[in-house]
């Protein structure tokens, strides 16, 4: 999507922010379920308090008349229908922060972060290759910690990784396409694939994964009559 509207920084500026305020809570008209605490580092990074999407007036469902973009942080916390902005001194529990209950402040503030991210999106689950041969293996990467960097790919599950090739230029915080030159053998493999953000945070395996978001690796089966399924299945 497209946001049209006024950094946050920019309002809080107008405001007159006192340096004590080290985190909002941006608060919707669904009152207790609609707020969302936030730092202020990110509030006064690139939040967007946004009143259009896609060239036209937010639409109800999209949070008219106003609303919070948070790029980068879980979609939870991109609070809808905005009523208020409140400039705090400590963090405030809310109902969305019940998966942080046991995370001091600045441990929640890190987990709201989406983690680097990358799928094959070809071949993929549902797809049959027609036999043994050259392929070119493609996907998408990114990440809420800012430039994909790298992705790896993996043919035999893991045990060995190999660069892949970006199409463009890795934007800041967007997908990022991304191929593999591949030359099957026709035995069964195991397609797998791995990114690397700017902050040098890299995608973690599922046993690996600590919770919350799920970033975790997707491996996709081939098996030697070329049907592809989830490798997790």
């Amino acid at each position: 999507a497209e946001w049209t509207g006024v950094l946050l920084s920019t309002l809080l500026e107008e405001a007159g922010v006192q340096a004590d305020g080290t985190w909002i809570v941006a608060e919707g008209v669904e009152n207790v379920r609609g707020a969302s605490s936030l730092p202020m580092a990110k509030a006064m990074d690139d939040i967007i308090v946004a009143y259009a999407m896609n060239g036209e007036p937010l639409r109800p469902q999209q949070g008219f008349p106003l609303r919070i973009v948070v790029p980068g942080f879980e979609g939870i916390l991109h609070v809808k229908w905005l009523s208020r902005i409140k400039v705090v001194d400590r963090f405030y529990m809310t109902y969305n922060d019940y998966g942080h209950l046991r995370q001091d402040p600045d441990q929640a503030a890190l987990s709201y972060q989406v983690g680097p991210k990358s799928v094959i999106t070809w071949p993929s689950g549902g797809l049959d290759l027609p036999g043994a041969g050259f392929y070119e293996v493609r996907g998408l990467a990114w990440s809420g910690g800012g430039v994909v960097s790298r992705v790896e790919v993996s043919t035999d599950g893991g045990e060995n990784w190999m660069d892949a090739d970006f199409r463009g230029t890795p934007q800041r915080m967007a997908h990022t396409a991304f191929s593999f030159n591949w030359t099957w053998d026709g035995s069964e493999a195991m397609l797998m694939s791995r990114c690397t953000d700017e902050l040098g945070q890299v995608q973690p395996t599922r046993a690996q994964r600590k919770g919350g978001l799920d970033n975790s690796i997707q491996p996709w089966r081939v098996q030697s009559n070329g049907s592809v399924t989830n490798g997790l299945a």
